[in-house]
C-alpha cells in the first residue's frame, strides 16, 4: 500500500490512526507469510521457514525458486499419491542434492547450467512426502566464502561484467543480495534479472530494495520469495531483512526476535537495503525515523549480531553501527557515486564459524 497524504491533511491523518500510511510494509509482510505454501489438483506443499517461492505445482510436480540454500519440502495429497514425483528448483546451489530417505528412492536428478536443479522420486508410499534439498556436508560448521552485491537497477545491460568477475573468485558459495535489482520492479524488469542470472555459477539470495516497490508491493515475492527471512548454512546465521520503506514491519520485528534468538550462539549477518543510518550523510540514505532506527541497531547489537550488509547508496562505505561492523555495498551500477571513484564492485566474505570470524574483502570491477 503507498500513501501520499498532502501536509495539511497529513497531522489529522496521524491523529486518526492511518494505520495503512503509518505501515507501509504491512502488506509485503503479510504476504511473506505466504511464500512457500501452495495447493493444486489435490495436493499442498510447504517449503520450511518460505524458503522457496512456489512458481508451479501440478499433482506430480512443482517448480521452485530457491531463496536459501538448504531447502525442507513436506508434501500433502488428499488422495493415494501419484507414482513419481518431480522436484525442479531453480536458483539452486552447486552439488545439491536430495537428502537421504530410504523410503524415497532417487530416481534421476541433475543441475544444468542455468543453475536449475531436477530430480524424479518415486514410488511414492503413503499421502505424505518430506524431504530435504542441500549440497551435502552443509549442516554442520564449516569454513565458506559468499558474496554481497546490490543495486543493479538500470545497469542490468552490464551486469555480465560483474558476474564474469564473480565467477572467477574461487569458492565462493552464493551471492546474497540487498535489494534494487531492477529500475521499477514491473514484470519484465524482474524477467530480465532473472534471465540474466543464468551465467552466474552460484545462485542469489536477496532481499528487495525501493525500487522494487514501483508496480506492485509484492510482485518480487511471487518471483523470489521473501523479502524477510533466516536460515542457517555452515554454521552461520543469515537474516535478510525487508527495509525497502525505509523502516521494519512490527511483524517483521516480532520475527527477528525469534531469528535473533536462533542465532545467539553462532556467526550471524544481518543484510537489508536501506539502512537504519546514513553513513555520511550525503544523501536520503537510511530509516525515516531516527528513533526506530537507534532502536532496531540496539536490538542487533544486544543480540551479538556480527556483521551487517546493507545497499542503496551506490557506493562502498566501511563503517560500525552500534559497535557492529557495517558495510554498504552499492556496486552493482545502478547510478554510481562520482566523487568516491569506487564504481561497480562486490564484497566477498571469508566465513569461520568456529572462532565467528567474518572477513570482508572489495572485489573492484571497473
Amino acid at each position: 500500500m503507498r500513501c501520499s497524504l498532502p501536509r495539511f491533511v497529513l497531522g489529522i491523518a496521524v491523529g486518526l490512526g492511518a494505520l495503512g500510511c503509518l505501515r507501509p510494509s504491512e502488506e509485503r509482510a503479510r504476504r511473506d507469510e505466504q511464500v512457500g505454501s501452495a495447493e493444486a489438483d489435490g495436493v499442498r506443499v510447504e517449503v520450511a521457514g518460505g524458503h522457496a517461492a512456489v512458481r508451479e505445482l501440478e499433482r506430480d510436480r512443482v517448480l521452485l525458486w530457491a531463496g536459501a540454500p538448504r531447502l525442507s519440502l513436506t508434501f500433502a495429497w488428499d488422495a493415494p499419491p501419484p507414482g513419481e514425483v518431480s522436484v525442479e528448483v531453480l536458483n539452486c546451489m552447486p552439488r545439491a542434492e536430495v537428502v537421504p530417505t530410504p523410503s524415497v528412492p532417487v530416481l534421476e536428478s541433475g543441475r544444468d547450467a542455468s543453475g536449475r536443479c531436477s530430480f524424479r522420486l518415486g514410488p511414492l508410499a503413503g499421502t505424505a512426502l518430506e524431504l530435504g534439498i542441500a549440497p551435502p556436508d552443509t549442516a554442520a560448521p564449516s569454513p565458506f566464502r559468499f558474496a554481497v552485491m546490490s543495486d543493479v537497477q538500470e545497469a542490468i545491460v552490464d551486469v555480465q561484467d560483474i558476474y564474469s568477475v564473480m565467477n572467477r573468485e574461487p569458492d565462493i558459495d552464493f551471492l546474497l543480495g540487498a535489494g534494487d535489482l531492477t529500475e521499477q520492479g514491473t514484470h519484465e524488469q524482474l524477467q530480465r534479472f532473472e534471465r540474466e542470472l543464468r551465467s552466474l555459477s552460484i545462485p542469489y539470495y536477496t532481499t528487495l530494495g525501493n525500487h522494487e516497490l514501483g508496480q506492485s508491493p509484492s510482485l518480487f515475492q511471487d518471483y523470489f520469495g521473501r523479502g524477510s527471512e533466516s536460515f542457517e548454512y555452515r554454521g552461520v546465521r543469515f537474516t535478510l531483512l525487508d527495509s525497502a520503506s525505509a523502516t521494519l514491519d512490527p511483524i517483521v520485528l516480532d520475527w527477528l526476535d525469534e531469528w535473533l534468538a536462533a542465532g545467539a550462539d553462532q556467526a550471524h549477518v544481518v543484510a537489508m537495503h536501506i539502512p537504519p543510518l546514513d553513513p555520511i550523510g550525503v544523501r536520503n540514505g537510511a530509516f525515516a525515523n531516527r528513533n526506530e532506527a537507534a532502536k532496531l541497531l540496539r536490538r542487533l547489537a544486544a543480540a551479538g549480531v556480527d556483521l551487517t550488509l546493507y545497499g542503496h547508496i551506490h557506493s562502498y562505505y566501511h563503517f560500525e553501527n552500534a559497535g557492529m561492523p557495517a558495510h554498504v555495498s552499492g556496486g552493482g551500477g545502478a547510478i554510481p557515486e562520482k566523487f568516491d571513484d569506487i564504481g561497480r564492485h562486490f564484497l566477498v566474505v571469508d566465513a569461520d564459524p568456529a572462532t565467528q570470524r567474518l572477513d570482508v574483502s572489495v572485489v573492484r570491477v571497473d
